[in-house]
């Protein structure tokens, strides 16, 4: 009877101190747990996460030496081991990758020229008169024609002419990396960068996407547990080249850049300025990362384990769907969606005046001086304000805008247009009618990289923040950069080149 009381009493004071705890207020229930989380983790350690990574991986190890033969195992981790050894050295790793990009963008730059200046001879050259020829054959009014093209065929004609050919070749190149196993080790040489910059190391792999895609790469930051880390990786994601910037760098230091040495290293100098300032962008991604984690943006960095994949052997018909279906169509695509609007925009601003000078004349008189200060001028950065729905329209753009600004001689209409194109230097003379030196080519690779996001991406900044402050940050933050450098290009290019 007596145990039976001594029972009843105990439950029942721990039915009091249940009670008692249930009267706890949730501030103090949240600090208790916090306390014994703190607590925990001081007695586990800080390695937990790496004992317990090293753990499966030996578990997985264990698998394959029960299920691999020796000799096969052998002779497949060989040579592996002596790939990864370069491929992902301290110092022969980013040697190895500087090498490898530059030949990548060589081939590309090398092998664009020839159907690049077809498709223009064909599309704008001979196209564009038998298009004017046919309107006058059916009567359509002037402007009508001149509206339709003048402005929206000429400016989709422009984006198909410079962006089809080096897409074509550099998408295919960059996926047979991409399935051979490459880019994860590129992410993996990066992934130390990151940490000391305040940055998840995942945003290694948040960034490769990026160099497809910038709105793709800021929906992948959702492999980032942190909120903090997450919104870093968001807001410098633009910063890593996209599909829609690579022709602007491409046929920029192909015009610019390659003629300051003999022909035969033209090329080669080209392509390792395009891979020049895509360095760059990863350094002012680093560099934004640490200012972020320092002021705004504060706190602890998260750890985790990258795994690489084992080599694979690239499938070549897949690789050619997927990167010529699957990639350059559709940015191509993307690029004559948003062409053909601007064209019309472009054609609009440039023939509608307000007392005798046209619109275009007016803001890019306007912009003028900003312009020249940054080392570009004002028909450029007109030319980033119409083109903002997407970066593939930033030449199209600029090279209408220079048309109807220069009136360069063989235009057929009020509107500037260049008809006789009689090789593929035509591009690079309509920008010298317009008064571009070498610092506007330079200047002009660097903003390429260092200006908004296209209007996608910002649509996406804001889907994956719920935030208008985060969005405009993530918008604004590589404008100011931008002007930062180039205006500091353009002061030191004055002090040396008057």
């Amino acid at each position: 009877m007596r145990t039976k009381r001594k029972e009843k009493d105990s439950a029942q004071q721990t039915g009091d101190k249940i009670n008692d705890g249930g009267k706890q207020t949730a501030a103090q229930r949240k600090k208790s747990l916090l306390e014994k989380a703190r607590q925990h983790r001081k007695a586990i350690g800080e390695n937990l996460h790496d004992a317990v990574v090293a753990e499966q991986y030996g578990a997985v190890s264990a698998a394959v030496e029960r299920s691999t033969s020796t000799k096969q195992k052998s002779q497949t981790l060989a040579w592996q081991t002596r790939l990864d050894r370069i491929v992902t050295g301290r110092i022969s790793g980013f040697l190895f990758m500087f090498v490898l990009f530059t030949i990548v963008f060589w081939i590309t730059i090398s092998g664009a020229n020839i159907p690049s200046a077809a498709l223009s001879l064909v599309l704008i050259g001979k196209a564009v008169p038998l298009l004017h020829a046919g309107a006058a054959a059916i009567l359509l009014p002037p402007l009508a024609a001149s509206f339709l093209i003048d402005g929206v065929y000429l400016a989709t004609a422009w984006v198909i002419s410079v962006m089809l050919p080096p897409m074509a070749i550099f998408f295919p190149l960059f996926t047979i990396l991409e399935d051979f196993g490459y880019l994860p080790r590129v992410a993996f040489n990066l992934d130390n960068f990151f940490k000391k910059a305040g940055a998840h190391g995942k945003q290694s792999l948040s960034m490769m996407m990026g160099f497809g895609c910038n709105a793709a790469g800021v929906v992948a930051t959702r492999i980032i547990d942190s909120p903090r880390e997450r919104l870093i990786a968001i807001i410098t994601n633009n910063f890593s080249l996209c599909n829609g910037r690579w022709p602007t760098q491409i046929l920029i230091a192909t015009l610019f850049i390659g003629p300051l040495v003999p022909s035969y290293f033209g090329g080669i100098i080209s392509a390792g300025a395009v891979v020049a300032v895509a360095i760059l962008g990863v350094a002012i991604s680093f560099a934004a990362s640490w200012g972020l984690s320092r002021t705004i943006l504060k706190g602890e960095i998260s750890t985790f384990s990258m795994e690489l994949p084992p080599y694979r052997r690239p499938k070549i018909l897949r690789t050619l769907y997927t990167s010529l279906i699957d990639r350059t169509l559709i940015v191509l695509w993307r690029a004559v969606v948003f062409a053909m609007p601007a064209g019309a925009v472009i054609w609009l601003v440039a023939n509608i005046t307000l007392g005798g000078t046209s619109i275009a004349e007016i803001t890019a008189s306007w912009l003028n001086p900003i312009g020249l200060a940054l080392g570009l001028n004002g028909i450029i950065l007109l030319a980033y304000i119409i083109a903002i729905p997407a970066n593939e329209i930033i030449i199209p753009t600029i090279l209408m805008l220079t048309v109807q600004s220069a009136r360069i001689a063989g235009a057929g209409s009020g509107a500037g247009v260049l008809f006789d194109i009689e090789s593929a230097s035509y591009t690079l003379t309509i920008l010298q009618a317009g008064g571009w030196t070498l610092l506007t080519g330079i200047n002009l690779m660097l903003f390429s990289l260092l200006h908004n996001p296209c209007g996608t991406t910002i649509y996406t900044i804001y889907k994956e923040t719920g935030s208008l402050r985060w969005t405009m940050l993530a918008t604004l933050l590589p404008i100011g950069i931008g002007f930062t450098v180039t205006f500091t290009v353009a002061r030191i290019w004055a002090l040396f080149f008057r």
